[in-house]
């Protein structure tokens, strides 16, 4: 693995009044224009992931113009939030994705073009229009947040999840009972190995996102790949790893169904602030190549 860590988030540039009319590809390049150009995403296996820390924007017109690359539905959305920074949040969530989208199609598709399905968990896709051509921008894309960082992770025709926690989370004091509410036992044995009880919080957390990265990347959310259904290996000789145990048995209601070994992870501290959680599907382990676990490329700006 290998990743490329700023001190310093790097947040949406300012945006210029904009033209009239708006021409798709180029009001919106401008808006990201002293940003430098996104790299190639090489392969399947490669993950970019771009970050902003929100209390970084408070310009009123900054925002106002990431309000207008909004749909009405997601202006509403974020409008209907409690208080001024949780709309800001919001705001800047669906901007992000919509900028470091277009960004990845070099500008041939203006951030307020997108359009987006969910699934029947309420994942976010991009829906592609007849006229796209969709096989030139083959792009994944999943977003996490908190109330201090906001980060959005690409991929090349590869679902993708991720997720962010603040390293200094406020969690319950018995982690231990926390762990067995919502873990595997061979997780809550791992946690209960740790003495000092800092260091034990902090394994938590890490466990904690990476659970949450795997059930994003399936596209099934906390409801619909529960975190007591798998187990996460921190101490893998491999690196990460996910373990399904066997089915003895068929699920009434099938939740077992979807889950799988065939992914990667990659967690890493990002702006010394926060954990990150990346998890993509790993093709060289369903494959019949036999040439091992090629490496997860992951860089984050």
């Amino acid at each position: 693995m290998r990743h490329r860590l700023l001190r310093r988030a790097m947040p949406l540039p300012p945006p210029p009044p904009p033209p009239a009319p708006r021409t798709p590809g180029v009001a919106g390049g401008r808006l990201f224009s002293s940003l430098p150009p996104p790299p190639p995403l090489q392969s399947r296996r490669e993950v970019h992931v771009w970050y902003l820390l929100p209390d970084e924007l408070n310009d009123a017109s900054q925002l106002k113009m990431y309000m207008d690359l909004l749909s009405p539905s997601e202006r509403k959305t974020a409008l209907s939030m409690n208080g001024e920074k949780l709309q800001k949040g919001a705001v800047l969530s669906r901007a992000l994705v919509r900028t470091t989208l277009s960004r990845y199609t070099n500008c041939k598709v203006d951030p307020g073009s997108f359009e987006f399905k969910k699934n029947k968990f309420g994942k976010p896709e991009i829906l592609w229009q007849s006229d796209d051509n969709k096989m030139e921008w083959p792009l994944h894309f999943n977003i996490s947040h908190t109330s201090s960082l906001i980060a959005c992770g690409i991929t090349m025709d590869n679902p993708i999840g991720i997720d962010i926690e603040e390293k200094k989370r406020k969690t319950a004091k018995n982690i231990l009972s926390l762990a067995r509410r919502y873990f595997t036992p061979s997780e809550v044995d791992y946690l209960a190995k740790i003495p000092d009880p800092d260091a034990q919080q902090k394994e938590f957390i890490k466990l904690w996102t990476l659970k949450e990265a795997y059930v994003k990347a399936l596209g099934r959310g906390f409801s619909g790949a529960p975190f007591n259904k798998f187990s996460i290996e921190m101490a893998a000789k491999n690196g990460i790893r996910i373990s399904v145990p066997p089915k003895i048995f068929k699920d009434s209601d099938s939740t077992c169904d979807c889950l799988s070994e065939n992914w990667q992870f990659a967690l890493v501290e990002l702006n010394s602030s926060h954990y990150i959680a990346v998890c993509v599907e790993d093709e060289s382990r369903s494959s019949d190549s036999g040439n091992g676990r090629l490496p997860l490329g992951l860089k984050v700006w």
